[in-house]
């Protein structure tokens, strides 16, 4: 007798961190069509009033509300999550997505682009997964998704240096959070993108590798919405190059920098 997939829970409101412009505004996009209500963030205030104005044209039976949110501010970001719960009703996912990708290679007098680099991608996302998980473990019940990146396999040379640092530091940090609430009803996915057409991805320039931004979110929106633990997202190529990644000599990785 063949035993049934458990369902996976249908998340109903879902917060989504740094969504004014590329995969964050996309996957609101993503999530908008699915008949879910969003709760979207950013600093720039204007591009996620035109982002929800769109949305709620598209798609008038969902409620999308925004809050303007530098996630630096890390009281704020417990404020604004709170808020979210309050304006929807409770919280089902958070998305932590906010991030930047300005670095410099170590040494080279730039201390201050890389540390920028660190506060935003590392303890503003300490931050974020805080706020959310006060949320759920209060009610019981969510999903947590953290954004890392498929640089964050290895310790990636030159620009890539402290993106790369960042990037495996939250992505510990949701196993972390995964081994505490194995037994709970709470979720953790850990998502490591590849290149995917996106402001943060520019500096990568022209590769046959990039993935749009509609199929590269499509990919992301699929693994979210199964709860996998990771996911290398789009699967082909990352997959077997995560795993290139984490095996090629050291000396292959600083000569392709």
């Amino acid at each position: 007798m063949s035993k049934e997939k458990p369902k996976m829970p249908r998340r109903a409101n879902i917060v989504i961190t740094g969504a004014s412009s590329g995969l964050g505004a996309q996957m609101a996009r993503e999530f908008a069509a699915r008949g879910r209500n969003l709760a979207l963030c950013a600093r720039r205030l204007d591009r996620l009033e035109q982002l929800r104005d769109e949305l709620l044209r598209s798609h008038p039976g969902i409620e999308v509300v925004i809050a303007q949110l530098d996630v630096n501010d890390h009281d704020q970001v417990f404020t604004t999550f709170r808020r979210f719960e309050r304006e929807l009703g409770g919280l089902d996912r958070v998305i932590v997505n906010a991030g930047m990708g300005k670095g410099e290679p170590i040494g080279t007098g730039r201390f201050e682009a890389n540390l920028r680099t660190a506060n935003t991608n590392f303890i503003a996302a300490l931050a974020q997964c805080e706020a959310a998980m006060e949320i759920f473990r209060a009610q019981n019940s969510g999903h947590l998704v953290v954004i890392s990146s498929i640089s964050a396999l290895r310790g990636m040379p030159g620009y890539l240096s402290i993106y790369s640092a960042t990037k495996a530091g939250v992505a510990t940090l949701a196993e972390a959070i995964r081994a505490d609430t194995l037994l709970s009803p709470i979720a953790v996915t850990t998502l490591y993108p590849g290149y995917i057409e996106s402001e943060l991805s520019a500096r990568v320039g022209a590769t046959p590798l990039m993935a749009s931004t509609a199929s590269g979110v499509r990919a992301m929106v699929k693994a979210i919405e199964h709860e996998k633990a990771e996911a290398k997202v789009p699967a082909w190529p990352w997959i077997p190059i995560g795993f290139a990644l984490r095996h090629l000599p050291l000396w292959i990785l600083a000569r392709s920098a």
